[in-house]
């Protein structure tokens, strides 16, 4: 097969364009010279590429783009709808050449021509529409194949395949050490074989004979255990090296969430453009790692929820003003994990469901008795997600919200799982489709408890507490643990998941494990902690029994299943004991913001944070530092020196030149020792100076508590 010189373009290419795709819709909500300069760069990085491959069309659209951009380099107003709509034009024809340098793609009859969007115009909402239809795939080609999307496109198919083939010579590898296991079981006995045969010449005839076997086989015993300890050693080393290796090509096969975001930010920002209308886009949870399949059909529906929310939620700004709301509306979508379940939720703040327009519709297809007793809002909720009801008095581009309805439907139907609906007249309207979980990756606390090992959530762990063995057994009598000033509900886990049968004998619970969800928080005691890890959750097979408390399962080291608790699960069933659940203590009101260019050490900072309770937001350089410095209010800044570009020297007297991100406190993580280095970060104002080689938790978290308490 012949080189292939486009490989590494279309890679760089799909990373600038899905870049230059969300930075467009970010500037048209927050307008300013720096996203300008950053989309500048993009386009010019992707012009210069363009022209190395001789891909001219790209590189024409590219320069057009910056064309556009040049005259508001240093403004900090919006943009005119007309060059706005010209960015967007100009990137939906450079994805779709972008995705036709794809091996397999057809590619565009003629981009120059036509003005792409990221969603296809929605089924005419009249009583003939088609639930069917409805539930049609709504992406534009371009973004079909885009990495919004990896199932859509080949390559992302490919990749998929890829990562399988892994995963199998992984797995493959694991069973090569079977035969090593056994061989170090034969040399421990061997050794004590060997130790034996010394003993026994010990006690026997001095002889000079004796002497010199005696010592042979004390050489022996001794070349053995070492020879053993080596196997074992290696053994293990090289397990837990490909044990990382299968989880991180598991954690390959998942998505993003925040993934979906930039075509629903899209969807949003077209059918506010259509109606005339001020839309913010928001969205939170997009750090979840999910199944792309379940990500891509979730996409699919909410695109019709959110564009239905525009059109026919959100008010004009007229109307908004006369409610006494801002004049510009907003659309929330957030994902989140929820037990054995992941939720998407598309919220508004426009005039909500209108339940008469429903209730009139009903009424005339027969499913409502014209005239007879009111029907209460829950009833007419459960007939608009039965489908096949549009309030929409007439035929528009965009469906009414019944048809983002049935395809929110259709998926749960499809994946097993559910859609609600909930709506407050004049204040919004909320729709939530929760899907039973597949894959999902987290970060976990692996703990174990009366022989059994388990992983919790870490988002769900507020802290971690030894407990003494008389504070054990009170707990244990009691139900209740006190802690942080309050009397928190104690559930052994051993209790928990041996349910029904005897538990082993054990010493019992040495450290709770505070676990908060739901607004309430329960201590969960088990023998000892083992780390943290991150790993991919499966569901439990449906035929399988299993405590309340647990969500799911990972796959260990022998690919044995693992028990995944959950948050929830574990305060309902201390519930169930009779335990009750406290509500949980307040969250910290300010996050950390984590700068570090190293991935290990952000990691490791985070789940120290988070395992104290912490909210903790990551950047990889001090560029983005500044960013969400200046985006968000924080309670601390926890950063690095080294790092290319701006340092954490340059981060901190940045910050501290700032009026608004001066009184937030910054700790200095560093390797550098020296006492001129820490002179120098007293001097650009940070609050403390903690060294690498010297790290120390307790000592970390003590400066974090006293530098931003709760």
């Amino acid at each position: 097969m012949g080189r292939d010189p486009l490989r590494y373009f279309r890679i760089e290419a799909r990373e600038l364009v899905d870049q230059i795709s969300a930075g467009v819709l970010d500037l048209d909500q927050q307008p300013g010279p720096d996203l300008v300069a950053r989309l500048l760069r993009f386009a010019h990085t992707l012009k210069g590429a363009a022209r190395v491959v001789r891909q001219q069309e790209i590189a024409d659209r590219a320069h057009a783009f910056e064309e556009v951009l040049v005259p508001h380099r240093q403004g900090t107003s919006v943009l005119p709808a007309d060059e706005m709509r010209e960015l967007l034009r100009l990137n939906d024809e450079i994805e779709a050449h972008v995705a036709a340098l794809e091996p397999s793609s057809p590619g565009p009859a003629d981009p120059r021509g036509t003005e792409p969007g990221p969603v296809d115009p929605a089924p005419p909402a009249d009583d003939g529409a088609d639930p069917a239809r409805a539930a049609e795939p709504v992406m534009s080609e371009a973004a079909a194949k885009s990495p919004a999307h990896p199932e859509a496109g080949p390559a992302a198919r490919g990749a998929t395949a890829d990562v399988d083939e892994l995963l199998d010579a992984v797995g493959e590898a694991h069973t090569r050490f079977a035969p090593l296991r056994t061989g170090g079981h034969a040399l421990d006995r061997l050794t004590r074989s060997a130790e034996a045969l010394a003993d026994q010449l010990r006690v026997g005839r001095a002889a000079a004979h004796t002497d010199a076997a005696r010592a042979a086989a004390a050489r022996l015993a001794a070349d053995l255990a070492a020879l053993g300890r080596r196997i074992t050693d290696t053994v293990e080393q090289v397990e837990r090296e490909l044990d990382e290796v299968r989880g991180r090509a598991e954690r390959l096969r998942l998505v993003s969430a925040a993934s979906i975001f930039t075509a629903l930010h899209r969807a949003v920002r077209d059918a506010a453009d259509a109606q005339d209308k001020r839309v913010r886009f928001e969205s939170r949870g997009g750090d979840l790692r999910l199944d792309p399949q379940v990500l891509n059909l979730a996409g699919n529906a909410l695109l019709h929820v959110v564009r239905n929310a525009v059109v026919h939620g959100i008010e004009t700004g007229e109307d908004r003003l006369a409610a006494g709301k801002p004049a510009e509306g907003s659309v929330l979508v957030e994902v989140e994990r929820r037990g054995r379940s992941v939720a998407f939720r598309c919220a508004d703040d426009g005039r909500g469901f209108d339940l008469a327009a429903v209730r009139r519709t009903a009424e005339a297809r027969g499913l409502l008795t014209p005239g007879g007793t009111p029907p209460d809002e829950q009833t007419l909720l459960r007939l608009l997600l039965r489908g096949g009801i549009s309030t929409s008095p007439t035929v528009t581009d965009v469906a009414g919200r019944g048809i983002g309805l049935d395809v929110a439907r259709d998926v749960a139907d499809q994946l097993g799982g559910e859609v609600s609906v909930r709506t407050d007249a004049g204040l919004g309207a909320t729709v939530e489709l929760v899907l039973p979980l597949t894959l999902m990756s987290l970060h976990g606390l692996i703990v174990e408890a009366a022989g059994a090992v388990a992983t919790v959530p870490l988002d769900a762990v507020r802290t971690c507490v030894r407990l003494l063995p008389e504070q054990a057994a009170t707990a244990a009598v009691t139900g209740k643990l006190a802690h942080d000033g309050q009397a928190v509900p104690f559930l052994p886990l051993a209790r928990a998941l041996y349910a029904g049968t005897t538990v082993p004998d054990g010493a019992g619970p040495a450290v709770a494990v505070i676990v908060a969800a739901d607004g309430a928080a329960v201590a969960v005691g088990v023998d000892r902690l083992a780390g943290t890890s991150t790993l991919v959750v499966r569901p439990l097979p449906e035929l399988a029994p299993a405590a309340a408390v647990v969500g799911g399962v990972s796959i260990d080291l022998d690919g044995n299943p693992r028990l995944v608790l959950d948050a929830q699960g574990l305060i309902a069933e201390t519930a169930r004991l009779g335990g009750g659940a406290e509500p949980a203590a307040p969250a910290r009101a300010l996050p950390i913001l984590v700068v570090d260019d190293s991935l290990t050490t952000r990691m490791l900072e985070r789940s120290i944070l988070e395992s104290a309770g912490y909210e903790v937001d990551l950047a990889a350089s001090g560029e983005e530092g500044l960013e969400l410095a200046r985006s968000r209010r924080y309670g601390l800044y926890l950063t690095d020196i080294d790092m290319p570009g701006i340092d954490g020297f340059t981060f901190v007297a940045e910050t501290r030149a700032d009026p608004e991100l001066a009184v937030v406190p910054a700790i200095l993580v560093s390797s550098r020792a020296s006492a001129e280095d820490r002179q120098r970060g007293a001097a650009v104002g940070a609050s403390a100076y903690v060294v690498k080689g010297e790290f120390n938790q307790e000592e970390l978290l003590a400066h974090i508590r006293k530098l931003a308490p709760a």
